[in-house]
């Protein structure tokens, strides 16, 4: 694990950029391809204006997301309509992308959503992790009635949670799978997050479901703060 430091969050953005370009470069030499997991939120947006630009093989990558927002595709709150808008442009136009939630029928039935994305699942080489001041990430919130399952099944997928402190219902990725990139990234801003982080690598606890991952990456694992 290793730990960086940036003065501001546009010199984080842009640190955290060139590094995701730089895992999505091994990837593709190893694999041929790579899958790209992004979070979603406001935070990203500065990281993502600058990694579409970068000088990646985008026709050979796959992007999809760590979360989503059982909401409409195109409504404000969705984080697939937050990548198309931010990433999906420039030299990442050429990517694919995968949404976790894709029509009318999948927002009325999540769990449709995820029968569709584990079926054909593929684990992401590369994962771009947040943290809320409440220790979630991804969509694993500690209050969520399926944060067991999600941090107890062995087998990579998609679930549905239901966080009773954040509006939407949600689809996220499990905990197995996050611990099952070769690269992941967890990028932080302000005093409130640090504290939090700072408490998360104490030592795992479900209460901060950061903090598990924290405490049992396995493989490349950068933390960007700003």
């Amino acid at each position: 694990m290793r730990e960086f430091e940036h003065a501001t969050v546009m010199d984080q953005a842009e640190a955290l950029a060139i590094s995701i370009g730089h895992a999505l470069d091994l990837a593709i030499r190893v694999n041929g391809w790579a899958v790209l997991a992004v979070s979603g939120s406001r935070s990203p947006i500065p990281m993502f204006e600058r990694l579409r630009y970068r000088p990646v093989r985008w026709e050979a990558v796959t992007v999809t997301l760590v979360d989503e927002r059982v909401v409409p595709p195109d409504d404000p709150d969705s984080n697939g309509r937050l990548v198309r808008a931010h990433l999906l442009r420039e030299a990442a136009a050429s990517a694919a992308f995968v949404p976790l939630i894709a029509d009318a029928a999948e927002v009325a039935d999540p769990e449709r959503a995820v029968a569709r994305l584990n079926r054909s699942y593929r684990q992401p080489d590369v994962i771009v992790l947040g943290m809320g001041e409440d220790g979630h990430t991804g969509s694993l919130f500690p209050d969520a009635p399926e944060l067991q399952t999600a941090l107890s099944d062995p087998r990579p997928g998609y679930l549905v949670t239901h966080p009773t402190n954040a509006p939407h219902v949600r689809v996220t990725l499990n905990m197995a799978a996050i611990l099952a990139a070769e690269r992941t990234f967890l990028a932080i801003a302000g005093e409130v997050k640090g504290k939090v982080l700072d408490r998360a690598r104490q030592g795992p606890t479900p209460a901060l479901p950061v903090s598990i991952v924290v405490a049992n990456q396995r493989h490349g694992f950068d933390i960007f703060r700003a």
